[in-house]
């Protein structure tokens, strides 16, 4: 089949949790039909990225967005009474690009990667393309979430925002044959206002070769407990759960273990986490090249996050690099574990010193804990085996004739 992929952020590299899903989807899908990719970039692009797409794709546009035209849009869209984020993703030029493929190439289906592509579905060129929209996540729920503890004037534009963010969804819905999420959890909030366009589950999986690789250093671990934490750090959820961490659970913790530690690992740290450096027992790897070798050295890999949307690749992760993972409710929602056997959970300041404790004081179950995780992403977290129902839905929008093909290779 002939695809056309719009996606808000780059695909590659696969480095944060946006990228990871949609760049393992590109590859899932370029490998069973044609894929012409058309994305946004809101950071300056390598030419070696553009070439790893293009190994897959049978053609690639990167348009970047960056600089002050791109704010002056979120905040034009808000006056027009859509959603900032709706104009933080528009661009004529990916419009234009769009428009010029449709003319030489009859798409037989178009996957849009977030509720903020919808809007180029809505292009006349693609009005007769049916279309899937990966949802991954309810954004506007997300903005809900944040509005429950911010300030007055925060917690107005952050409604007003998950409102005009679930009208998005709705018209995604309105246009989209189906939609996907990443877990039951975000299928079932969905339906409830998609109805009847049709919303599956389809989880995400874990680069299990990758992150296998990641050994302990057992005798590190034991003269100075670690604590790791993995994410973007201009990501607000991040940045949040992270600063509650700091303030609620490691003094305390420190008092107990003077030599423990806590790397914070990640992308484009804000000025506020820059500020959780100053801490004493905390350090900041910023814009590191692989966060592996931090795991490896990891007595625990912590997921703080009290406002959690989807799957939480960071937990995946960690789970497949053999790591003892503590991590609050939210994060560890849409993904099926065992509690205790699989990873700790915590979300009170007891619950976390607790957690950490016998995780710091108990080599044997801190090893237990790290292979029992990893079994179980090897078992439920493969790729290939979560996305399958991707491509039963991609096929169920061919044509008669290429579906009557499809048929006899099966």
């Amino acid at each position: 089949m002939k695809l056309l992929y719009l996606v808000h952020r780059i695909p590659y590299p696969p480095n944060r949790g946006d990228r990871i899903r949609s760049h393992h989807l590109l590859r899932f899908l370029a490998a069973r039909h044609t894929v012409s990719l058309a994305c946004l970039a809101d950071e300056p692009t390598p030419p070696e990225h553009v070439a790893a797409l293009k190994a897959w794709c049978h053609r690639v546009a990167v348009v970047e967005l960056r600089g002050p035209l791109r704010w002056l849009r979120a905040t034009a869209s808000l006056t027009r009474g859509h959603s900032a984020t709706q104009g933080l993703f528009e661009s004529p030029e990916l419009r234009k690009t769009v428009n010029a493929w449709t003319c030489d190439t009859n798409f037989d289906a178009a996957i849009a990667f977030c509720s903020s592509m919808t809007p180029y579905l809505q292009l006349p060129s693609l009005a007769k393309v049916p279309a899937i929209v990966d949802l991954v996540d309810v954004d506007s729920q997300k903005w809900f979430d944040y509005s429950a503890g911010a300030s007055p004037c925060k917690r107005w534009l952050f409604r007003l925002e998950g409102r005009r963010v679930r009208r998005l969804e709705i018209a995604a819905a309105q246009r989209a044959r189906a939609l996907t999420t990443v877990s039951e959890a975000e299928t079932e909030l969905c339906r409830g206002y998609c109805a009847p366009t049709p919303v599956y589950g389809i989880s995400n999986g874990v680069d299990l070769d990758y992150f296998g690789a990641t050994a302990a250093n057992d005798e590190s671990v034991a003269i100075e407990p670690r604590c790791v934490f993995v994410g973007a750090l201009d990501y607000r959820a991040n940045v949040d759960g992270l600063a509650w961490f700091c303030r609620e659970v490691w003094s305390e913790l420190r008092e107990r273990y003077p030599q423990a530690n806590l790397t914070v690992v990640g992308r484009s740290p804000a000025a506020s986490v820059l500020r959780l450096a100053e801490i004493p027992g905390v350090c900041l790897a910023a814009d590191v090249p692989d966060v592996r070798p931090y795991l490896a050295r990891a007595t625990a890999v912590i997921a703080p996050l009290r406002v959690a949307r989807g799957i939480q690749n960071k937990v995946l992760e960690a789970l497949a690099a053999r790591r003892a993972v503590v991590a609050s409710s939210g994060a560890l929602e849409g993904i099926e574990l065992e509690v205790g056997r699989h990873a700790l959970r915590a979300d009170t300041p007891d619950e976390w010193i607790a957690a950490l404790s016998r995780v710091f004081d108990d080599t044997s179950f801190r090893k237990e804990l790290g292979a029992a995780g990893r079994a179980f992403v090897k078992m439920h977290h493969d790729w290939t085996s979560q996305l399958l129902p991707f491509e039963d839905l991609v096929s169920a929008l061919a044509p008669p004739i290429i579906q009557r093909s499809l048929a006899d290779v099966i």
